[in-house]
Parts: structure tokens; sequence; C-alpha cells
């Protein structure tokens, strides 16, 4: 095994990017921190553009990882613990990490390019549902996910990489107010089904229904906005036990998407993966 190199003092050029990228108040975001090796693994995967990835010098780096990493001539380095400890403060420290160069983000266009159905998020903003419908998006077969007024600026944010395993950057997400999600939707022709409590159809419902959906979803709180009514062809409830008063959105999304992987998981082509 080839010996890596150990970054022994702040002064290496490396440490301050790394402090760069963790900062809270970045007017533009061009770099992003992946932590851990599954997330790196799946950035990898998806095509992203390393500068370096970087494990701590007390604890080894996972051979997978690094075979991945020689594989596609990424640079790899450890750094020396009380570096580390002291980069990451009282943050959870990661057992490897690396700063990849975030790429052009995605544009409904991107979504025109997929056959599958598309996840709808409608006023959504919790960070932790949503990198939890990435991760389930990605692994039933969803084509993209359409973020309307989520508050999130880029889908590189520190928290939704961490919240989707890195899985945010494995499918086309589109940031959008709701009023170019509406205009989106109007101008394509996919059919709208909105997510409520009170819905005309219910989830087996959906199985037979062999074109591609948008998956529309509100918030807990206030459900989907008055706007995507006039495009909406149909409301659809899941049977819960009526003493509960709702579920997670997050769960509701994987729900749908299980009964419609029988449709969307061989749909979904390679080339929604970058790289």
């Amino acid at each position: 095994m080839t010996e890596l190199d150990v970054i022994t003092g702040k002064s290496d050029p490396a440490v301050q990017r790394i402090i760069d990228v963790t900062k809270h108040s970045r007017s533009v975001v061009k770099t992003a921190l992946i932590e851990d090796p599954e997330p790196l693994m799946e950035c990898i995967r998806a095509g992203l553009e390393f500068i370096e990835v970087y494990g701590i010098e007390s604890t080894p780096m996972p051979d997978e990882l690094l075979d991945a990493c020689r594989r596609r001539n990424i640079p790899v380095r450890l750094i020396e613990s009380s570096i580390v400890n002291s980069l990451f403060k009282t943050d959870k420290k990661p057992k490897a990490f690396g700063i990849v160069r975030v790429p052009k983000p995605y544009g409904f266009g991107d979504l025109a390019r997929t056959t599958g159905d598309l996840i709808v998020l409608d006023g959504v903003k919790i960070v932790g549902n949503i990198g939890a419908i990435v991760r389930t998006s990605f692994a039933l077969g969803g084509a993209g996910i359409v973020l309307v007024d989520s508050d999130l600026t880029s889908i590189a944010d520190r928290r939704l990489i961490r919240a989707s395993r890195g899985y945010v950057f494995s499918l086309p997400i589109v940031l959008a107010s709701r009023e170019e999600a509406i205009g989106y939707f109007r101008e394509s022709g996919i059919r709208l089904m909105a997510f409520d409590a009170e819905g005309d159809l219910t989830v087996d419902d959906l199985r037979g229904v062999d074109e591609r959906l948008g998956l529309l979803f509100g918030s807990e709180k206030t459900g989907t906005s008055s706007g995507f009514e006039g495009l909406s062809a149909g409301s659809v409830a899941i049977p819960i036990n009526p003493a509960a008063e709702s579920l997670n959105v997050s769960v509701s999304v994987g729900i749908v998407l299980h009964g419609r992987a029988h449709r969307n998981l061989p749909a979904r082509p390679a080339a929604a993966r970058r790289g």
C-alpha cells in the first residue's frame, strides 16, 4: 500500500480550504465538504470533481475508498488528529472527508431528459426531511426532485449533503419558486397527483397508472399550496390509523415511491448520474 502524506501544520493551504468550505455565511458556493466514507463513495460514483480527499492520521481509511480515489486520480492525504479536532471543534468529526467543486445547478430542462416520476416538495423546509427524501427517491427510482420555496440557496448546503448521505448530487434536484414550478408543470403536461389526508384516490390506485407523474407533497403543517390546485389531476390519501395526526413527509414519499417502483426503477436512465 502506498504511504500517504500527512498534513502536520495549519499553514498547509488545504487547512484554510477546509475552514473556508465549512463557513455558514458563504454567499457563493463553489465548493462543498463531503463527510464520511459512504457519502464520499457516492459522490465519486456520481462523477463529482474532487479537489482532494482527507483521512485522519489515527483512523485507517477504508480500502474501497482509497481504491476509488486512485481510479479517479483524486489526491488523498492524511491530516494530523489535533488539526482535525481544531477544524471541526464541537461538530461530529468525520472519519474521512473531501472537498468537491459544486456542479452546475440543475434546471427544468434536465428533468425533461428523464422518464420516471418527479417528486415535488411544496414548502418543505426541514432539511433533514429533504435529505431523507433525496435518499429514498434515488433508491426507489424517482427521476428528479423539485424543491419549491424550500429556503435553500444551493443543493450543496452542508446540512443537506449530510442528511442525504451524499445522494443529493446523484439525481436532478431543481430549486424553484412556486411560480416557476407551476409554469413548468403547466407547459410540460406532466400530471400532478397531490397527496392529502382527504384525497379521493389511494396509493393503490397509482400502481396501475403507466405514465410519468408529478408526485406533489406539501409541508406537514400547511399541505400543498392553492396555486397547484388547477394543475392537480387528483388527490391521493395514504390510509393511516385515524388516531395518528399525520405521517412525516419523508415517510409518505417512501410509501408512494415504493408503490411506483415497478415502473420507475427500470425507467431511471444511467445518464441521470453525472460523470
